[in-house]
Order: structure tokens, then sequence, then C-alpha cells
């Protein structure tokens, strides 16, 4: 069996933090709770702990000290965002930076953001297939009535139509 490439070293224990924005809707500050949980169990990891860099708590520093207090000796932390922004490259590393400086011993990276990769081409292929085979009748578009889009755009049709 081979080590993974990250496998801590033996007297390492790692911490992982998926930060994202943050939002006043507790259901998108729930998600990342559900994220976090799916990491946990995929990665195998055991220190994994969900952030928001603003507007709901977990913050960072808070994140940062629970990963501390269960022993982690260094934290990476994943920016749970598509691009490479304002909050990724500068916000989230100061913020990292802040909550370390309470633990000098222990090492911290932050990691790129989800950026472009094959797999993330896949999940949208995914999400394409998904709505395309449930025929607007998805956990999003049933409780509008159907499709989002599709009514809208025939709502914007209808003065025409009628005419």
């Amino acid at each position: 069996m081979s080590i993974p490439p990250n496998a801590p070293k033996s007297d390492e224990k790692i911490g992982i933090i998926l930060v994202d924005h943050g939002s006043r809707f507790s259901a998108a500050n729930d998600m990342l709770n559900a994220v976090a949980e799916n990491f946990r169990q995929a990665s195998g990891y055991t220190i994994v702990e969900p952030a928001h860099m603003e507007l709901a708590e977990p913050g960072i520093a808070q994140a940062f000290e629970k990963c501390v207090r269960q022993g982690a000796t260094r934290i990476i932390v994943h920016p749970y965002f598509l691009s490479p922004g304002r909050h990724s490259t500068t916000d989230i590393p100061r913020m990292v930076a802040d909550a370390a400086a309470a633990f000098p011993g222990v090492l911290c990276n932050v990691t790129q953001p989800l950026g472009l990769d094959d797999q993330i081409a896949r999940i949208i292929m995914n999400r394409i297939s998904d709505c395309d085979r449930r025929h607007f009748t998805c956990d999003v578009c049933a409780p509008r009535g159907g499709c989002l889009v599709k009514n809208q755009a025939v709502s914007n049709l209808a003065p025409t139509v009628g005419a």
C-alpha cells in the first residue's frame, strides 16, 4: 500500500479547515457543515472543521482553535471558493495568519481555491445531466412550480404570445 503524498508525518496531526464566504441564510451555512462531514468521511482526516469568512459562525479563528484543541500540530485551510479572488488570495490568508498568531507552535498553510480541474467539469456535467433527466421536478424547481428558468422564459414571452 502506498502512502498518499500529503499523509502526515508520524509526529504530525493535521487539521483541515474548509472556509466559505458565509451567508445570512442558515441553509447556505449548513451546507458547508455537510461538505466538511462528507470530506472527513471521504478523506480519512479526523480533524475537519467548517468556517465562514464572515456573516456567520464559526469564523476562521474559532475553527483554528477547535483544530488545535483536537490536537492538530499543522492546519491546512482550503478556501471553498470557485476561483481566486480577493477573499481567497488576500482576506482568508490574512485571517488565517491572525488566527495562527495565537498558536505559535502550529504550522499552517492555505490552499488554492477549487479553480480549474477536470473534476469540476465532471460535476457540472453531472448537474446538467441530472437537471435534464428530472425534467424540472428536482428539489430546486419543483417547489417553485417547475423550472425557474423555464417559467421566467414563459412569463417573458407571455405578452408577445397574446398579441
